[in-house]
């Protein structure tokens, strides 16, 4: 087992609240693409005059609903995805009392997929929607089968997804639940992020614990002040954590 693994399980091992704040890489291992990488959904040539990060704005919501709906269904929505190795070490942790708590910057839903029960979704999930005039609910299902743009069952208002678009602010009680969990944590691992998306990377400086760890492919913001530092896949290396 190399090193750092070890050291990995050592830290798991001698923690008993562990907080794991992660973010698109996490899900690439289940076929998700990211964002800011080579192949992410911002370098993706769409034929468009607009960017894909203009795409899922608040402004392009307002003015060009039909056009957002055509993006987000097709690039956003990831129904038949499954949760990889780092969901499932993360769910089994939670079990064993380990993990109190994920936070995440993902909105595919696949930490509560693998069986996480407390996860605080940054920038909501694409698997919740809601009536912009009567509130109602809908799944995801609700969207996808909709022609254009989805319109509410009950009062014909126009259904949003419950994720948090730019020039939207976070949830304050996700933002509340998310401080608590990382202040309140002795170890923290983050994952799968690169730490420039705010105000969600401004997250780890909350943490005042004894153990920080960082798992990602490339080099972080944080990696000089970590404790330990892995640039490898993150599901590859829970797979070897948990010895499975």
């Amino acid at each position: 087992m190399d090193d750092k693994i070890k050291e990995l399980k050592k830290i798991i091992d001698e923690s008993n609240n562990i907080v794991f704040f992660g973010g698109a890489g996490v899900s690439t291992e289940s076929g998700i693409p990211d964002f800011r990488s080579a192949n992410g959904i911002y370098n993706m040539n769409l034929g468009r005059t607009v960017s894909p990060e203009e795409m899922i704005s608040h402004s392009f919501y307002m003015r060009h609903t039909e056009d957002f709906y055509e993006f987000y269904k097709d690039k956003l929505i990831y129904e038949n995805a499954q949760p990889n190795n780092c969901h499932k070490a993360l769910a089994e942790l939670e079990r064993q009392g380990k993990v109190k708590a994920v936070v995440t910057q993902n909105i595919d839903g696949l930490h509560q997929k693998a069986g996480s029960k407390v996860v605080w979704e940054l920038h909501g999930s694409t698997l919740r929607n809601y009536c912009e005039r009567c509130h109602a609910y809908y799944g995801v299902e609700k969207v996808l089968e909709s022609e254009g743009v989805p319109y509410c069952d009950k009062c014909g208002g126009r259904i949003k997804p419950d994720v948090v678009l730019y020039e939207e602010g976070l949830d304050s009680d996700v933002i509340d639940g998310a401080v608590r969990a990382i202040s309140n944590a002795d170890t923290l691992i983050v994952g799968g992020t690169t730490l420039i998306v705010y105000p969600a990377a401004g997250l780890i400086h909350y943490f005042h614990g004894k153990k920080l760890v960082l798992i990602n492919m490339s080099a972080t913001s944080a990696d000089s002040r970590a404790d330990l530092v892995i640039h490898e896949k993150i599901g590859e290396v829970f797979k070897q954590v948990m010895g499975w």
